[in-house]
């Protein structure tokens, strides 16, 4: 710790910061345009100038200068900076008045408006003049790709979008080209940004030279409700703001949480938006002569309730819920299953390794999302971080950025945009790291070893049976505990799902008991006629031609293949039109809040459950949501722990790595090929469309 003085007063911070971040320390505001807390230092828009005494007669960087780069005073009192001396304020002045020499006019046009840093930054610190009348310089507008839109007029040359893409993203597709009045930020041949976080450009951009293309000209941000909620496209939780006008989503920004997502979003988090608005279900559908006609939910109802009693009930009734099921959802379907005395409930993807009896642990990312940057030795199975979870894999990308760690991929050789060591794409690699050899030697020799496993690794749906899933989980345990110098607390034994539903169905006990059976089987006894009524919630991403003559009832938002199967179709809320609980990939539990109201006659899942159990004549216990709440959390507590994790141990971690190993060799892979079009509301969305359209051009064009 060092101790500084700060316009007087005296204060006490580590050694390692900038001044800034001392004068932040102290109260004082430090503009800034260039600098950014989780970017490299630039030091090249001179904003932040403070004055420091004894130093040269000149106003300093404060971002480019530490505070152990201060000597103390001559008897060793401490160093001394000021922030607000007529040194330092004409500075200021100076600086913005070169700033805006070449800034257009554009404030009435320009989407930044109302929430612009150069704006906010000439109000305060500039002044009301310029005695610059030259013409402006004029810069060609750059091509972006589909989602962001330049105007490169605006450009300060701050270089926090090439700073991003470099050492975030890890794209090295921008740069600053050219010297002096001709330098211009732009991606280079002027094609169009790859990553899958390039969105957060606009957010990092201080002025409006890199605006969101689908959202130019649509709102102003006064003009919109801003409600707080959870990303549900992937199983990483991503805090988000949802801004609506009316009854309509007009954006969504990223939130910060140092422990989940930091600062940052997907781009199909951020611009899936406009899938929440079309091809949407806002009514009941009962199929009837073989086409789906409009009903009301009264007459749907009495179609279900019949089917169900014909039925007789039992194991003769199967449920699966799909990627974007909150838990409330999940938790009411099942109690209505439980109450025609049926078992058939799951919510894994087909044929899954991870078995009802398994421990927590079997099933959760148990090192945490920000534990990530604590390992020192990273093993990745069947998973492509970088097309699952975007967010996590800037997290892993930052890890090795800062500490250079091996880090080795057993699975897809996919551009994960960090350097790893590729040992192939068979199982029986994963015996060979267990044995201690190769990667396995680094692996024993870690004291935080991270072994991230991902759902792909463990399902086998289409190829094989249960077995090699389980088996991958038995390797991937005892691969994560055989280091003989394990930091104590320490759980390296990490599942990367993929769906936002997924650990909360596990969590509720959403799985096959009772006889029941797992999705994959209720598909298929669906088609063989064992299986009388289906209830899909939300899931489209299964075989719906295989379910035979059985009775369907799809309970979603969109028209997707469920709908289309369907005999009976429940419209019900998306994410951003309900109150609602996820669990993500690390066991976190965290509340979507409702932004807008669902369109039409859609209702909210829970509310449809507990309706139709009245006309069945097996009323559920609860009327509200605060009911349905109150009995979630008598039975299982930790799900009232919101932004709380409970960590499951590593005692069943290491219990699984002792089962036996039965199957020699299998594929290990990802199951997502394009990342854009992975649930209903993103292949309704024309902007997730155009993205996944131009990857495929791009890839086709490499090839």
């Amino acid at each position: 710790m060092a101790n500084i003085k700060v316009d007087g007063q005296l204060v006490e911070v580590p050694d390692y910061f900038t001044l800034m971040q001392a004068a932040e320390a102290a109260g004082a505001e430090i503009p800034r345009f260039c600098y950014h807390e989780r970017l490299s230092v630039a030091g090249n828009c001179r904003m932040c100038l403070i004055e420091v005494k004894g130093g040269p007669p000149k106003p300093q960087a404060s971002c480019a200068m530490g505070v152990k780069d201060l000597r103390p005073g001559p008897n060793g009192e401490p160093p001394e900076i000021f922030t607000n001396t007529p040194m330092v304020k004409k500075a200021r002045e100076g600086v913005m008045e070169f700033l805006l020499i070449n800034h257009p006019l554009d404030c009435p046009i320009c989407d930044q408006g109302g929430e612009c840093d150069l704006q906010d930054q000439a109000m305060a610190y500039g002044v009301d003049t310029s005695r610059y009348a030259e013409n402006k310089r004029a810069v060609e507008d750059k091509y972006m790709g589909p989602l962001v839109k330049t105007s490169m007029n605006r450009c300060i040359a701050c270089t926090r979008c090439v700073r991003f893409t470099t050492e975030v993203a890890g794209v090295s597709e921008m740069g600053l080209l050219g010297r002096g009045e001709d330098a211009e930020i732009t991606t280079y041949l002027e094609q169009a940004l790859t990553s899958e976080l390039s969105g957060n450009v606009v957010d990092l951009c201080p002025v409006g030279a890199l605006t969101s293309k689908p959202y130019a000209f649509m709102a102003r941000p006064w003009e919109l409700t801003k409600t707080e909620s959870i990303d549900v496209m992937d199983a990483v939780g991503s805090n988000i703001r949802v801004d609506s006008r009316g009854r309509e989503v007009m954006r969504i920004l990223p939130r910060v949480n140092d422990a989940v997502n930091e600062e940052w979003i997907s781009d199909k988090t951020r611009h899936v938006w406009d899938g929440l608005k079309t091809q949407r279900l806002d009514k009941p559908y009962v199929r009837k002569g073989g086409k789906l006609q409009a009903a009301s939910w009264d007459e749907a109802f009495a179609a279900i309730a019949k089917a169900i009693k014909a039925s007789g009930g039992g194991n003769k009734v199967g449920a699966i819920a799909g990627d974007l099921a909150a838990v409330e959802d999940m938790y009411a379907l099942k109690a209505l299953m439980t109450s025609l005395g049926s078992g058939m409930t799951d919510v894994r993807p087909p044929m899954s390794g991870i078995d009802p009896s398994m421990p927590r642990s079997a099933y959760l990312f148990n090192p945490t999302i920000a534990g990530i940057e604590e390992a020192d030795a990273i093993l990745i199975i069947g998973s492509n971080p970088r097309k699952e979870a975007p967010v996590l894999n800037a997290r892993l990308r930052k890890v090795w950025r800062t500490r250079g760690i091996p880090v080795a991929v057993v699975g897809e050789n996919a551009d994960l945009t960090f350097p790893y060591e590729y040992l192939g794409d068979d199982l029986s690699i994963l015996g060979k790291i267990a044995a201690g050899e190769g990667f396995g030697e680094k692996l024993k020799a870690a004291s935080k070893p991270l072994v991230i496993v991902g759902e792909g690794a463990v399902s086998h749906g289409h190829l094989w049976s249960k077995q090699p899933g389980r088996d991958v989980i038995a390797l991937a345990s005892k691969i994560a505990t055989m280091g003989s110098q394990l930091a104590e607390g320490w759980n390296g034994y990490a599942m990367l799902h993929n769906a936002a539903s997924r650990v909360g169905g596990l969590d509720i006990g959403f799985v096959p008991h009772d006889g029941g059976v797992c999705s994959a089987d209720q598909v298929k006894a669906a088609g063989e006629g064992k299986l009388d009524v289906l209830f899909l919630l939300g899931a489209d991403d299964y075989d719906t031609k295989g379910m035979g003559k059985a009775f369907v009832v799809y309970v979603g938002t969109h028209g997707d293949a469920g709908a289309h199967r369907a005999d009976v179709i429940l419209p019900s809320a998306a994410y951003t039109e309900k109150s609602g609980t996820y669990v993500n990939t690390e066991g976190r539990v965290q509340v979507a809040e409702r932004a807008v109201f669902p369109p039409g006659e859609a209702k909210e899942d829970w509310a449809i459950f507990r309706a139709l159990s009245a006309v069945i004549g097996q009323p559920l216990p609860f009327n509200s949501l605060r009911q349905l709440r109150t009995a979630l959390y008598a039975e299982f507590p930790h799900l009232a722990q919101i932004d709380q994790i409970v960590p499951a141990g590593i005692d069943g971690v290491k219990k699984l790595a002792g089962a036996e190993i039965k199957t020699q060799s299998a594929k290990l892979f990802s199951p997502i090929s394009d990342f854009y079009l992975t649930n209903p509301i993103a292949r309704a969305s024309a902007i997730m469309a155009e993205c996944s359209q131009m990857h495929a051009g791009l890839k086709q064009a490499a090839e």
